[in-house]
C-alpha cells in the first residue's frame, strides 16, 4: 500500500493506493495553523478506512505548501506535477486541467503520460479562488456549501465587473443594496471567477479533454459557467483528492528513492 498527502492552505488529503493503482480509501481534513496535526490526523483517518496499521504502508510522497510537514517521506513532488498524475488515471484522455483551491488557481497542460507539458497559476491575488467564494458568500450570509444551489435558480447573473477581490466585494454589496436577489449575485460572482479562469486556460491553450478538480470543483454554479465558456468539463467523484492521489501514484513508482 502507498500513500499520498496533499497538505494545502485549507485542506489536508490523504489517499492510499495498492499496487494497482486502485484507490483503498482517502481522508480530507482541515489544515488550520497545525499542519503536522493536520497531516496526523489525515493520516490516522486513511489507517483507520482501510483497516490498515501505519507500518503497513511501504512508501509515502508529500505534496501541497506544507508537504515539509508529512513524516517518512520516500520524497516531496510538487502539487502541479502531483495533480496531473492524479487527474492522468482518473481520467487518461484530460488534457488540460483546471484546479481551483482556496488560495490559488491552477490551469495544467496534461501529457498523454500524465506529466506536466506547462502550466499557468494565480496564487497572488484571491481572484478566481475558493477564497474569493469565501469573501462574497460573507458578504451575502449565505453558507460557501450553498452557492451552486443559489446560482442555479437564477433567472440571470448580474454583472461583476472588478476583477480585485476587495472591489468585487464592495460591489456586491452595492448590488444587495440595489435590491438585486442573492441568486443574481452569487451567478454573476460565478461567472467573474469563470471569466478569470477562462484568460488562463487561454494562456496555456484549450485541448480537450478538460477536467476541473478542488474543492470549488463542488460548486454546480462555477462548472456551468465554465462550460458555457469553453466546453463540456469533467469532474472526479471526489475532486478535492486528485492531487493526493498523484502523490500516492508517485510513491508508487518511486522505487528504492
Amino acid at each position: 500500500m502507498y500513500l499520498g498527502v496533499d497538505v494545502g492552505s485549507i485542506s489536508t488529503d490523504a489517499v492510499l493506493i495498492d499496487n494497482k493503482n486502485n484507490i483503498l480509501a482517502y481522508h480530507i481534513v482541515k489544515s488550520g495553523f497545525d499542519h503536522k496535526g493536520a497531516v496526523n490526523m489525515a493520516v490516522k483517518g486513511v489507517c483507520e478506512k482501510a483497516g490498515i496499521r501505519y507500518k503497513d504502508i511501504i512508501r509515502i510522497v508529500g505534496t501541497g505548501y506544507g508537504r515539509r510537514n508529512v513524516p517518512d517521506i520516500c520524497k516531496s513532488v510538487t502539487e502541479i506535477s502531483c495533480h496531473a498524475m492524479g487527474i492522468h488515471t482518473i481520467f487518461p484522455r484530460v488534457r488540460t486541467l483546471i484546479d481551483i483551491g482556496g488560495q490559488d488557481s491552477k490551469v495544467i497542460r496534461v501529457s498523454d503520460e500524465g506529466f506536466v507539458d506547462t502550466f499557468v497559476m494565480n496564487d497572488k491575488c484571491a481572484a478566481g479562488t475558493g477564497r474569493f467564494l469565501e469573501v462574497m458568500a460573507n458578504a451575502m450570509d449565505v453558507g460557501v456549501d450553498k452557492l451552486g444551489e443559489y446560482s442555479l435558480r437564477a433567472a440571470k447573473a448580474v454583472k461583476i465587473s472588478s476583477t480585485c477581490t476587495v472591489f468585487a466585494e464592495s460591489e456586491v454589496i452595492s448590488r444587495i443594496s440595489e435590491g438585486v436577489s442573492e441568486e443574481e449575485i452569487i451567478a454573476g460572482v460565478h461567472n467573474a471567477i469563470a471569466d478569470r479562469i477562462v484568460a488562463m486556460v487561454s494562456a496555456v491553450g484549450i485541448k480537450e479533454h478538460i477536467a476541473l478538480t478542488g474543492g470549488v470543483a463542488k460548486n454546480m454554479g462555477i462548472k456551468i459557467a465554465l462550460e458555457e465558456r469553453i466546453g463540456r468539463v469533467l469532474v472526479p467523484e471526489e475532486p478535492q483528492v486528485t492531487g493526493a492521489l498523484g502523490a500516492a501514484l508517485y510513491a508508487l513508482n518511486c522505487g528504492d528513492c
